[in-house]
């Protein structure tokens, strides 16, 4: 199911959630190379890459040719690299103009309601935090890889784990390319636990996505917010109530 819209409006302006998206939107159009050679030269210096997290070293020439993680002979293509650095700034990156619009839509119709929950400092250091976990679950599941890994999605479904917890009855709207154009709604407890059952049926395939990050980061969210769930629902009926008396 493609996500439309969410019928839980915010209430608050969603500062950090928009910051995000447009942070993503500069790095992808202002910073990532365009053509798919320096594109992917830029992922080898400046992305996440499991191998050199697990060995503590950047990647050698025969590493990113034979696509193995060896560790013997050989100098570091790029030795100047900052490899843990390389975790937070790949959460930032995003490979094709295709996974970085349906990330920050995602982002848009789920972030906006946990920012509410978390506030501001609190939300903007739970996406850090599930995005890093997220990154740090595929090297621990994929530890010789040499592929580079990109993309906002482990972050955002630390989001989407914690809308789970937060806002399970709320109506999200819903089509089903290519065979049901027509707008539905679900409730949200189901849409989620549907995409992440759809994340194990990625498993084993050759889609170039790392589930794993997905199934990791939700994995967090969720239980970060649960194990906070008391808190954050006061801070939601604090909102609701001042929203109702400025109405009223």
């Amino acid at each position: 199911m493609l996500p439309i819209r969410d019928a839980n409006p915010a209430l608050m302006t969603p500062f950090v959630t928009i910051a995000i998206i447009v942070t993503c939107a500069l790095v992808f159009f202002g910073l990532q190379p365009r053509s798919a050679e320096s594109g992917e030269e830029f992922f080898y210096r400046a992305a996440s890459i499991p191998c050199e997290i697990t060995s503590g070293e950047a990647l050698t020439s025969a590493e990113i040719r034979g696509a193995e993680c060896s560790r013997g002979d050989g100098s570091p293509v790029f030795p100047e690299k900052n490899i843990w650095l390389s975790l937070l700034s790949s959460i930032f990156f995003h490979g094709d103009i295709a996974h970085l619009l349906g990330n920050l839509w995602v982002l848009w119709i789920f972030g906006n309601n946990v920012e509410d929950a978390y506030g501001r400092v609190g939300y903007a250091a739970f996406y850090l935090l599930t995005g890093l976990a997220a990154s740090f679950g595929h090297v621990a599941l994929n530890p010789a890889s040499t592929v580079p890994v990109v993309g906002a999605s482990g972050a955002i479904a630390g989001i989407m784990g914690a809308y789970l917890v937060l806002f399970p009855s709320a109506r999200v709207v819903s089509i089903i390319p290519p065979l049901f154009f027509w707008p539905f709604a679900v409730p949200a407890g189901l849409f989620l636990v549907i995409w992440l059952v759809a994340q194990f049926a990625l498993a084993g395939a050759a889609s170039n996505i790392a589930w794993e990050a997905h199934v990791v980061g939700f994995a967090v969210g969720l239980a970060v917010t649960f194990f906070n769930r008391k808190n954050l629902r006061t801070r939601i009926a604090t909102h609701n109530y001042r929203a109702w008396s400025r109405r009223h």
